[in-house]
């Protein structure tokens, strides 16, 4: 009994020394993760700062004209971002048109419908896909699906809606290469279907199975399960994966370049090649000086603008979800 009470004193003379090393080790460990964060912010206001410097000069110059004007002329040193502008939100849009039911297709096929022998090797494409570098995904565009798309898609539409919005031709040659805004539209869609499939994938696995199994048991059909139970309850991480991928799509730069046509100029049919503010900084970027390199940097601005109000709109689309 000496020997354990001795043990014992041993023990509470030593705590004051443990609680001591574990307070130091925690504020080394606050200090850290305030430093991570800090950084974070740091990095981001550098490259705020950075673009914004770099950028002002064009935005002084040209005032508000630089974003309502389309005319991009470097011999006369008279820069517009409108095209660019238009270029970027139009195949953005395309992509999310396309993509989005896409991706959520396979996410409820990967999750219901799916044999179990076929689900590994599908999720494992998937997961290639989204492995695949952007400018594997440019060239093969350039090369093997432009001109697939112009003999097969381009030529015979344009031949019946000839002058047409939309999709006749308007300002291209009459020889359809392919290139165009329409073209870059479903690279991008092909680009962001395995993110956006991936994530849907992920959220709907961890709904609870409970909630599959009541509705099958009243009597409920697939369908309805997916559009009463598995989509109200996943609505909000779906509208996040969608919006990760409309990122992806704003901000593609190497993919994009290859299959838009990189043209300055705004036209009604989607055909036509356009450019949008990431393909025009990569093609302009690198011989820039002067004023063509504000604006350059004075697009790279707008560009983060864009990307911004996509991030508070899709705070409030999930702000409005939970709230419902």
């Amino acid at each position: 009994m000496v020997a354990v009470s001795q043990k014992q004193f041993m023990m509470s003379m030593d705590r004051p020394s443990r609680r001591s090393n574990q307070s130091g080790f925690d504020k080394i460990f606050r200090l850290a993760s305030l430093g991570s964060a800090l950084l974070v912010l740091i990095v981001l206001a550098g490259i705020i700062g950075s673009m914004i410097h770099g950028g002002l000069p064009a935005l002084i110059e040209f005032g508000p004209s630089f974003i309502t004007s389309s005319v991009w002329d470097v011999q006369r040193d008279q820069y517009g971002a409108l095209v660019a502008i238009i270029g970027t939100l139009t195949t953005a849009v395309i992509a999310l048109v396309i993509g989005v039911p896409i991706s959520i297709g396979i996410a409820i096929f990967l999750t219901q419908l799916c044999p179990a022998w076929l689900r590994r090797p599908v999720s494992t494409t998937i997961e290639l896909l989204a492995a695949v570098p952007s400018i594997i995904y440019g060239m093969w565009g350039l090369f093997v699906f432009a001109p697939l798309f112009a003999k097969f898609v381009q030529i015979p539409v344009s031949k019946i809606v000839e002058g047409l919005p939309v999709f006749g031709t308007i300002l291209y040659s009459r020889v359809p290469s392919g290139v165009g805004v329409l073209t870059a539209g479903i690279i991008l869609a092909i680009m962001i279907i395995p993110f956006i499939a991936s994530v849907t994938r992920d959220i709907l696995d961890q709904i609870p199975t409970i909630l599959r199994e009541s509705a099958y048991g009243i009597g409920c059909t697939t369908w309805e399960v997916v559009r009463h139970v598995l989509v109200p309850q996943a609505g909000v991480s779906i509208i996040g994966a969608v919006m990760l991928g409309l990122g992806r799509a704003l901000g593609e730069t190497m993919a994009v370049t290859f299959v838009i046509g990189n043209a300055n100029r705004l036209s009604a049919s989607l055909f036509d090649p356009g450019s949008t503010i990431a393909s025009r900084i990569a093609n302009e970027f690198n011989e820039a000086i002067g004023l063509q390199l504000n604006a350059l940097m004075a697009l790279g601005c707008i560009l983060f603008l864009v990307t911004f109000a996509v991030l508070v709109l899709a705070r409030l689309l999930v702000a409005r979800v939970k709230t419902r």
